[in-house]
Order: C-alpha cells, then structure tokens, then sequence
C-alpha cells in the first residue's frame, strides 16, 4: 500500500513542478516584454514617491512584479501552518487567498486610477449594452478581462459556495458594479459603462472555466463527506 502511495503522488509532485516551472517562465516573459517601460518607473518606486509610480501603470507593474516573492513567502507559511494543523488542502487554499488578493488588486487600483479632469468633469454613465465595445479596443477589451480573472479563477477553489459557473458570474457582475458606481460618485473621470460590468464578468467566468478541474474535485470532496446526524435525547 505504500508503494501505491508513493506512485500516486509521483503525478502531483510532477504537476507542481511543471506549473511552478511555467509560471516562472512566465513570469520571466513578461518581465523581458515590458522591461524597459518598468525601468523607467523604477527609479521613483524604488524611492517610494508617489507621482510617477503608483499613479501609473508601468509603476504599479512593477510593484506588483516585486511584490511577486512577498505573496510566494506568504503562500508558504499558510500553507505550512495549515498542514501543521492538519487542514486538508492547505497548498490550494493558500495558494488561492494569496492569489485573488495579489491578482485582484493592482488591477483594481489602475481601475480607480483618477483621469486628468478628476474632480471637476461631469460624471458620465453609458447604460446601452455593447455600445462601448467598439471604442474598447482590443487593448481595453483585454484589460477589463483581466480584472477580475484572479477572483474568478481562485476564489471557488477557496470558497465551495462559489463552485459554480453562474455564481461566479454573479460575483463578477456584483463587483464590477461596485467598482462602476464607485467610479460614479467619486467622479474619478472615467465612464461607468454596462458594458465594463459585462466584460469583467465574463473574464471572471473564463477563469473559472480554466481553473475548473480543481475546484470542482474540492467541491465533490466536500459533498461527498458524510454529514452527521443529531442525536435525539431519549424521551422521558
């Protein structure tokens, strides 16, 4: 029985090592892409000011590419803490917490980044579907996917009660709603539009989609656990 263990977990060691491999890889891609645009904010990240770093994109890029050994540090002591006390699936779910925050949040802050007539321009709503789609372009259309691609892709590897595609677009849709109204009321010089809510549902929902063969094998784990029947107290 041991050595059908130990060849059971030879295939998920093997898996880990390729997906770290991969996302190194990666990772290491996109930094060779993008290098000379975040050398150029380097030099006011590295000495914390505000203007020219985290007011703008390439600076907030690279904070995020920086902070990548911080959350792999973080990804490590709750999962070994975890497994310390005896929690199943300690690697995913702290792979999962790490990774909707430090996915989710740098996208949120270029999207409440405020324009140039913040504060004094009118705010403006566009509310008929798929009129702004055409002036997006690919670049807007890809960016409004990814904004909410890390939720969609942990959190029902996180969360059982989000394991389901249209859950997951119901979370999409709810937060992007958010985000629009906030952009709204705070008159940041943007344009609240359905069509972003739209967007970023469905990049959350084509996460959750490649992320699927995990959380789905969580789910079924969890419901086929036996649930506990409460005992009557005998009568008197």
């Amino acid at each position: 029985m041991n050595h059908t263990t130990t060849l059971s977990a030879q295939p998920r060691r093997t898996r880990r090592i390729v997906f770290l491999v991969l996302a190194v890889l990666g990772v290491a891609g996109a930094v060779a892409v993008v290098r000379r645009p975040l050398m150029m904010s380097a030099p006011r990240c590295m000495a914390g000011q505000w203007h020219g770093c985290f007011d703008t994109f390439n600076g907030v890029v690279l904070m995020t590419l920086v902070a990548l050994p911080l959350a792999a540090l973080v990804v490590w002591a709750l999962a070994h803490r975890r497994r310390g006390g005896g929690v199943g699936w300690a690697w995913r779910r702290s792979v999962a917490e790490v990774g909707m925050v430090h996915g989710t949040v740098p996208f949120l802050w270029l999207t409440m980044m405020p324009g140039a007539a913040a504060g004094t321009a009118p705010a403006r709503v566009s509310l008929v579907p798929l009129r702004d789609l055409v002036t997006m372009g690919s670049v807007g259309v890809v960016g409004n996917l990814l904004i909410f691609a890390a939720l969609g892709f942990f959190a029902p590897m996180r969360f059982a009660a989000l394991a389901s595609v249209p859950r997951i677009l119901a979370l999409g849709a709810g937060c992007s709603a958010l985000v629009e109204t906030a952009q709204y009321v705070l008159q940041l010089d943007r344009v609240s539009s359905v069509d972003d809510v739209l967007v970023n549902a469905t990049g959350a929902v084509l996460a959750a989609l490649a992320s699927r063969r995990w959380w789905r094998t969580a789910a079924q784990a969890q419901s086929d656990r036996p649930h506990s029947v409460p005992e009557h107290a005998p009568a008197a």
